[in-house]
């Protein structure tokens, strides 16, 4: 007769690949190490990519969200019980966040879950601890557990920033912009400051220093703002003495979604880069009843990947959260044109952009006369000389939302399946026509796709300001009503010779979605 955990399973979705790094000697199996747990929810999340439940749905508070759909207090207790049996200590308890995370040494994370651990080194450097294959899980927690993160460090993100490069060939004659004139450029309503509301922003690496963002607020004529730093797993705000790219992500962030909606707090949720700190990084903004951001802007991501399906599974579960609470997540579509910078022949889409729950955000090329407010040209970003490239193309993990069924989206190059078209909207993204940003005491044009969610970000609240309530989750309300975007037809993001090329062209197109969205027209269809 088998002992209580003893008999184990595979946890589905748990594959991961060998690293491609090298091996290291070294690893202590004494040393500790926490890992996050992911349950399955107390009733199922309402399915919000089906037009028949949007119709009539209500968004829930986060209060409401977490007695509706946390987990069960008898399925908690499951977990309590194994980690109590492997002698794991457990860090904390969220049934609302379906998270339960333990600490415990190498060894016992070995053998709970029948894993082996080892440490790594990438091309840059980087040193990792690795697994590969499957995790086992008890029979007990089968049903339950739908993930465990944490056992496996190597970096799962990049940020989505793009410094100014030197040309190799004439460009078109180079300008930037400060964020509220790019605001004003793409008609956001006017008579909002982002008063009341709190924009969330995910970093994963790097800082800010307050007095570039002061600073930065002053120049352009507004007080300082409330800035709320929220350590995530340890992480805390941390600029370098040099400046570095997750520095300047960091300070775009908030210098862009900041100045568009100046009266709008700003929290800063930092978080490792790693699948368990990303997601522990997205919940925390998720479920913080403290600065309840109405809207959150990540700017990092990675390309999809097939072997951890159960990342994407129970990621993609904390962003149908956000849309059930109607928090709207805006997400970089990534800055490597259609390859999302992978060298396997193939195309690829950045995740999360590709989540159906997320707002993708690509990018353009923006040619505009601030002072006379009109806009004199604006393509499809993918300028090589200038280091990037707005990303787009069909998601080979998630299908085709139904809100997409009327979008044309081209099946997948890869694998001719229909998916998920990345991304639906776009903004000014090319650092040759970028943000004006005050980064380590000094101004420069920063642009890529990471400058694109928080752009919308800021939007958002400007709406959500002006209608008194969160616009949520507004994919559906986008593509039944594609008008509100202005529509970008020249152009391509193409990377990957041998495949089918994604072009601009009327209507939805794998570059920048439905377009650049005229704020005030989107807000007009929101207030219906």
């Amino acid at each position: 007769m088998s002992t209580p955990f003893s008999q184990h399973l595979i946890l589905k979705g748990s594959h991961k690949p060998a690293p491609n790094a090298h091996p290291v000697e070294g690893i202590k199996k004494s040393e500790l190490m926490n890992v996050t747990l992911r349950l399955k929810s107390g009733q199922p999340l309402p399915d919000l990519l089906d037009p028949a439940v949007q119709k009539n749905f209500k968004p829930v508070s986060r209060q409401a969200f977490a007695e509706q759909y946390g987990t069960s207090k008898e399925d908690v207790a499951v977990v309590e019980a194994f980690a109590h049996h492997e002698g794991f200590s457990i860090v904390r308890v969220e049934p609302h966040k379906r998270a339960v995370e333990i600490r415990g040494t190498i060894t016992q994370m070995e053998n709970a879950f029948k894993v082996s651990l080892g440490n790594y080194t990438n091309t840059e450097g980087y040193t990792f601890r690795g697994r590969t294959g499957n995790i086992l899980i008890p029979k007990e927690l089968e049903g339950i557990v739908e993930g465990v993160f944490g056992l496996d460090t190597r970096p799962i993100a990049t940020a989505k920033i793009k410094m100014k490069k030197q040309p190799k060939t004439p460009p078109s004659p180079d300008v930037s912009y400060n964020p509220p004139d790019v605001a004003r450029l793409y008609n956001f309503p006017t008579g909002a400051t982002g008063k009341n509301q709190c924009i969330g922003i995910i970093e994963l690496d790097g800082g800010y220093n307050t007095s570039d963002i002061n600073s930065y607020y002053t120049s352009l004529g507004f007080s300082a703002p409330t800035l709320v730093a929220v350590s995530v797993d340890g992480a805390k705000n941390n600029p370098g003495k040099n400046v570095s790219d997750s520095d300047g992500e960091c300070t775009l962030d908030i210098e862009v979604a900041g100045t568009i909606a100046p009266d709008a707090t700003i929290a800063v949720y930092f978080a490792g880069n790693t699948t368990k700190s990303f997601q522990d990084g997205v919940n925390a903004a998720i479920h913080d009843t403290q600065n309840n951001p109405s809207v959150i802007s990540i700017s990092w991501g990675g390309p999809e990947d097939t072997s951890e399906a159960s990342y994407y599974t129970t990621f993609d579960q904390d962003f149908q959260a956000a849309a059930t609470m109607g928090i709207t997540v805006c997400a970089a579509a990534g800055d490597s044109g259609s390859s999302d910078g992978e060298t396997d022949g193939k195309v690829h889409v950045d995740y999360p952009a590709s989540s159906p729950y997320v707002l993708g955000c690509g990018g353009t090329t923006l040619q505009a006369n601030v002072q006379a407010g009109t806009i004199t040209s604006e393509v499809v970003w993918n300028e090589p000389d200038n280091g990037g490239a707005t990303g787009g193309g069909v998601s080979d993990i998630f299908p085709l939302p139904t809100y997409q069924a009327n979008a044309n989206v081209p099946l997948s190059p890869n694998t001719q399946q229909a998916g998920r078209g990345v991304p639906d909207v776009a903004g000014d993204a090319d650092p040759a026509t970028g943000y004006n940003i005050l980064l380590g005491g000094e101004t420069e044009p920063i642009g890529g796709t990471s400058a694109v969610a928080p752009l919308m970000a800021g939007l958002l609240a400007r709406i959500n300001e002006l209608l008194g309530k969160s616009a949520g989750f507004i994919n559906p309300v986008l593509y039944a009503n594609p008008s509100v975007c202005r529509d970008i037809t020249q152009g391509n993001n193409e990377t990957v010779s041998g495949v089918d090329l994604y072009a601009a062209g009327p209507g939805w197109d794998a570059c920048t979605g439905n377009g650049v969205p005229d704020g005030t027209k989107l807000l007009g269809i929101l207030q219906q």
